[in-house]
């Protein structure tokens, strides 16, 4: 985040004597990205980070690839994933490529006995259904119906969930996720034109120092194992920190439409962006207001990427029969557009109460065989009739 956050206690200069109030000196953990180039925190530990006790044998939690070529419409049942008690364990990836891994979660309980780190991606956790508390080491985050939770590669979390209840939909970045450059000056400040504020943007709070010695497991994600990691001090044993890296959530209904007289394209609902691919925001809004608009969105052929739809909630002015949960996808290559009778319906109304996630890939999406699982086969016919 292009935003500084401060919380706890830090030393009035970097790299000095931090002392506790025994004698002893605080840990200085310095977490930069792209080398020392890009952002970074400074974070103090109640004990030194490097205490590992025990590294267990890595497993392999790689996609399985089913459908590595391919040129149809593709529909997943997203809310058909198997719910299971375990976070980690009911992470299904259902789309991926070199730059991006989707997938869909269910997990019934909160994790109690672990960490977990993931060393390779950045990941934005979208809460679909569910409520909760993400914890770190740099504070506490909220989160409840709506949420975009975007935690950076090397941030150590766990998930508290409400109750058992909770649907997720997550993007794993193999490149940092930030704010739209063209919303943003050369301050980094997100300017009039942007269609959310910083003010909208929850930064971590409520620090709590777990100032304890023991042994606590943190699973580490890298290269596509997990590796089960003891560490003989508690990961969220900060008693300060400040910088730029660290976690943070923004709501999907804090997100302000941009509408106009003629439809407006969807870079308008552009939230985040990465060197590989982009995130749409869909929400409630005004339909344009030319007399003779069209609100449904003409076909359109993307020679240059895929378009992936989460569907959320409402209904979706240029689909038919759309569930919650539903992903589609559309290749790039091949036109798609809106279903037959939309566009003629969509003719004279004034609003839409639609809300979905958009990916666009800027290289083609590889389908896993947990996808296959929950496709619908004959959803590329669905243009045929009324």
């Amino acid at each position: 985040m292009p935003l500084y956050h401060q919380l706890g206690k830090v030393p009035p200069k970097r790299h000095t004597v931090f002392r506790k109030p025994n004698g002893e000196l605080y840990s200085e953990e310095l977490v930069s990205t792209h080398g020392f180039s890009s952002t970074y925190s400074l974070v103090y530990h109640c004990h030194p980070p490097t205490l590992v006790k025990q590294i267990g044998e890595a497993y392999d939690v790689s996609p399985k690839i089913a459908r590595s070529k391919h040129l149809k419409h593709t529909s997943l049942k997203g809310f058909a994933v198997q719910k299971k008690d375990d976070y980690l364990e009911s992470r299904v990836p259902v789309l991926v490529n070199d730059d991006l891994h989707i997938s869909l979660a269910s997990p019934q309980t909160s994790m109690t006995d672990y960490f977990y780190k993931n060393s390779q991606a950045d990941e934005i956790i979208f809460i679909h259904e569910g409520s909760g508390v993400v914890k770190t080491g740099y504070g506490q985050i909220p989160f409840a119906y709506g949420d975009y939770i975007v935690i950076p590669r090397g941030v150590i979390y766990q998930i508290h969930f409400d109750h058992a209840d909770n649907r997720l939909f997550i993007i794993e970045s193999f490149s940092p996720i930030r704010t739209p450059k063209r919303y943003r000056n050369e301050f980094g400040q997100l300017m009039e034109h942007a269609p959310f504020y910083e003010r909208d943007i929850r930064r971590p709070a409520a620090l709590e120092t777990n100032d304890e010695i023991g042994e606590f497991k943190v699973k580490i994600k890298k290269q596509g194992l997990i590796y089960p990691y003891v560490y003989g001090s508690h990961p969220f044993d900060f008693i300060g920190w400040d910088g730029y890296h660290y976690p943070w959530a923004f709501s999907i209904h804090d997100f302000m439409p941009i509408t106009g007289k003629l439809h407006q394209p969807p870079p308008v609902h552009q939230t985040f962006e990465t060197d590989s691919f982009v995130v749409c925001s869909f929400c409630p809004r005004l339909y344009d207001y030319h007399p003779d608009s069209i609100p449904a969105p003409y076909s359109h052929s993307n020679v240059d990427s895929d378009e992936v739809l989460y569907y959320v909630d409402g209904d979706f002015m240029s689909r038919k029969s759309v569930e919650r949960g539903q992903i589609t996808l559309h290749p790039g290559g091949i036109p798609h557009g809106p279903h037959p009778g939309t566009v003629e319906k969509s003719i004279g109304q004034k609003q839409t109460e639609e809300l979905a996630v958009m990916i666009d890939p800027f290289r083609p999406l590889k389908l896993t065989e947990e996808a296959l699982a929950i496709e619908d086969p004959d959803y590329y016919k669905s243009w045929l009739s009324e």
